[in-house]
């Protein structure tokens, strides 16, 4: 990290926070498959800072945004945001520093129970009042009335639009053809607009030192609530703890299990776009599944 940029974010902190900060040390930390990631400390007190591309000051300035949002439904905890912007080369995100580890039974409880108090907060729309990214890919969050509607042209079109340069002709019209039926698995169910993360996978979800759940790296929006829940059994499920907790608080609907599917191939053709590989042929093969239970 140039020294001119170290002393650009030691300045930023300094003014968010009201107290002189002057940077020490820097260290490496994960930052996922999107971002770079560091840590910087005085000695004293320790900043988690994510970094990409100047061009993409906008998306940081979103995420601060959702965890602002969730932060003010006082139910689960979330790394607070300090500053963003961008400098020369690169823009920024500076967080509070959490040190986290895994979650164990108490405090996969505690998150069952906690993320159910925050999808009781709702909005009276879908969508949200700014767009934002679901990792880099932009997310577009146009309020709506209808969720039906939402879900078909702001999901699963979007996407499937955006891979139209990548996938085969056969393949994308398995994907639009689904789209047109999207309104099959809402005959008996209408979800209210509940604040989601909107990325809620197990590599998003962990707890601090004293065992309090944590949730970062959000993609808010107001939805259904189930797309969260289907997220957490996308790549491994979160644990009987977790789900037990949030169903003795808020009880899933029937039809869960199939909706499931249909909310979770947002992420995969998602990953298709952005990391190709055999995510396409997973999205095809969800979505061909699902077109066959629409009878």
């Amino acid at each position: 990290m140039k020294g001119s940029f170290q002393q650009h974010l030691a300045d930023e902190i300094s003014s968010a926070t009201g107290q002189e900060f002057v940077c020490h040390a820097t260290s490496a930390a994960g930052g996922g498959c999107i971002n770079q990631a560091m840590v910087i400390s005085d000695g004293e007190t320790s900043f988690f800072v994510k970094l990409n591309r100047a061009a993409l000051a906008d998306m940081f300035s979103a995420e601060a945004a959702g965890l602002r949002e969730i932060t003010g439904t006082a139910s689960v905890r979330v790394p607070a945001p300090i500053c963003h912007g961008h400098h020369a080369e690169y823009a920024y995100l500076v967080l509070e520093h959490v040190p986290m580890r895994g979650l164990d039974a108490p405090s996969a409880t505690a998150l069952g129970e906690q993320l159910a108090r925050m999808h009781r907060h709702t909005s009276g729309h879908f969508g949200w009042d700014r767009d934002n990214t679901i990792g880099s890919t932009p997310q577009h969050n146009d309020n709506s009335d209808d969720w039906v509607r939402f879900w078909r042209h702001q999901r699963l079109e979007a996407l499937t639009d955006k891979l139209k340069n990548q996938a085969p002709k056969q393949t994308l019209d398995v994907f639009y053809a689904l789209t047109e039926k999207v309104d099959v698995f809402f005959r008996d169910y209408t979800p209210v607009a509940s604040l989601l993360h909107g990325d809620l996978w197990g590599g998003n979800v962990s707890c601090d030192e004293h065992g309090a759940p944590v949730i970062f790296d959000p993609a808010v929006y107001y939805g259904d609530r189930e797309t969260d829940i289907a997220m957490t059994e996308l790549f491994g499920r979160l644990g009987e703890n977790f789900y037990a907790a949030y169903h003795e608080q808020w009880p899933l609907d029937d039809g869960y299990a199939l909706r499931r599917d249909l909310y979770n191939l947002y992420h995969v053709l998602n990953h298709a776009l952005l990391f190709g590989g055999g995510y396409l042929s997973q999205a095809r093969g969800m979505a061909g599944r699902l077109l066959a239970a629409t009878g």
